[in-house]
């Protein structure tokens, strides 16, 4: 996607060889005009999967997948929480994902109240590196007794590994920027 590599270079910063700060547009601040267009990547790139369900991770994925939700005909987004509330009573399914930004593992779950052995899941997030949270929200899946339809990442750092994991996995796997190195303060991508 073009316009996210443009959005990059204007507003985005390289951080050492292998952090991408995209805080200022979608991460931390966002820009809803401009997550409208992320949407519609995704929704084209997985318009024919057979979806009925988006899962991401709280919190930097949740608005990434409404706005992917709704050019998908409004599937409904669940995200898996990093603590159980005490109003999740009817259980939850629960993995281990380790963030490669925050370096911490954290437990997430999801309710079985809102994932099942009937759900066709799309993972969606912003950021896709060692492919701990995809990984992770596959277990999930998996544990429900569901299936994985395809995964979208905002931006892939392809040197780090995760999107050939997740490919290992035959999840077809849509990055709408495909970060190859980061060398010198500079940002090279894969050109498709």
């Amino acid at each position: 996607m073009e316009a996210l590599k443009e959005k990059i270079a204007k507003e985005g910063q390289a951080i050492g060889g292998d952090i991408v700060k995209v805080d200022g547009f979608l991460n931390h601040r966002i820009d809803v005009a401009f997550l409208e267009q992320i949407g519609q990547a995704f929704g084209s790139a997985f318009r024919d999967a057979g979806a009925n369900k988006i899962l991401t991770i709280e919190a930097s994925g949740i608005a990434i997948a409404c706005a992917a939700a709704r050019y998908l005909g409004d599937l409904p987004v669940v995200y898996a929480k990093k603590a159980a509330p005490n109003t999740m009573v009817d259980g939850f399914y629960e993995t281990e994902v380790t963030s490669f930004t925050k370096r911490t593992v954290s437990k997430v779950i999801i309710s079985r109240s809102y994932l099942g052995p009937e759900d066709r899941a799309l993972i969606i997030d912003d950021f896709l590196a060692h492919g701990e949270s995809a990984l992770g929200l596959m277990d999930l899946v998996e544990q429900a007794g569901g299936r994985v339809v395809g995964a979208g990442a905002v931006i892939e750092k392809e040197f780090q590994g995760g999107g050939a994991r997740i490919r290992e996995k035959g999840v077809p796997l849509v990055s709408l920027a495909v970060i190859t190195s980061i060398q010198d303060g500079k940002i090279y991508y894969r050109e498709d």
